[in-house]
């Protein structure tokens, strides 16, 4: 599966991450915060916490809102 990270400027196009490769950040560090960007779908982002939580890890998810438009939100996973 692969997803979008979370964009560094409003115009830049988001960076893409492999399922895989987070898992892989994972199991080496332990724990750790993602930011994904709000052209994921709603139901790859549900995918991507059951197979964390399949690897036996507690993930949190949410939408995160930074300004008051519907547009403005991103998604954090944490994942420990």
């Amino acid at each position: 599966m692969e997803l979008l990270l979370a964009r560094e400027e409003l115009k830049d196009k988001p960076k893409k991450i492999q399922l895989e490769k987070v898992q892989a950040e994972l199991k080496e560090l332990g724990e750790k915060i993602f930011y994904f960007d709000r052209d994921n779908s709603h139901k790859d982002m549900m995918a991507l916490v059951d197979a964390l939580e399949n690897d036996g890890l507690n993930v949190n998810f949410r939408e995160v809102r930074y300004g008051l438009g519907d547009e403005e939100y991103l998604y954090e996973v944490h994942a420990l």
